[in-house]
């Protein structure tokens, strides 16, 4: 039985390690992705938030601005400010809304995403070959993996915006 005990608490420790291990993967991940939109923001002059933005009109579009707002988790005057500013440079339209013509919605310029994913082809090629590496259910474990992160971390996120700052 001791063998037994002394085993499960090499698991113990051999988890621990791993679940540290992967918190510092993400935290790195975390760093380099931030530097990369960083570096394709000031390549294309814009600002993180921008590009932030893009991508939930891109993934959730077209959006009015008030769902744009609640997605991004900012106030309607900043978002007010964010789409100006893409506007003026020609990345999003803003279009009455088919379904109520006094409402607005944001939609994506499609002829500008393909210049902004072009600042990301290094990277999307680099994953691709990553992602080859892996058979189909090691794959299907990193998907669920990352998804249940991206969860909690809205979570997170959430909890801290309803609660009060100390």
């Amino acid at each position: 039985m001791d063998g037994k005990i002394h085993h499960q608490r090499g698991d113990t420790r051999g988890r621990k390690r791993l679940a540290s291990a992967i918190l510092r993967a993400m935290r790195e991940l975390s760093i380099q992705l931030a530097l990369l939109n960083h570096r394709v923001g000031a390549r294309l002059d814009l600002n993180d938030i921008d590009l932030d933005c893009l991508d939930l009109i891109a993934r959730h579009g077209p959006l009015s601005p008030s769902a744009l707002a609640r997605r991004a988790g900012l106030h309607p005057a900043t978002i007010t400010g964010i789409l100006d500013r893409l506007e003026r440079g020609d990345w999003i339209a803003r279009d009455r809304d088919p379904a109520d013509r006094r409402a607005v919605v944001v939609q994506l310029r499609r002829e500008r995403m393909a210049e902004l994913l072009g600042q990301y082809a290094g990277m999307l090629t680099a994953m691709r070959e990553i992602c080859a590496g892996y058979d189909e259910e090691e794959l299907e474990v990193i998907v669920d993996f990352l998804r249940r992160v991206a969860s909690a971390g809205h979570d997170a996120t959430e909890a801290l915006a309803g609660g009060s700052a100390r």
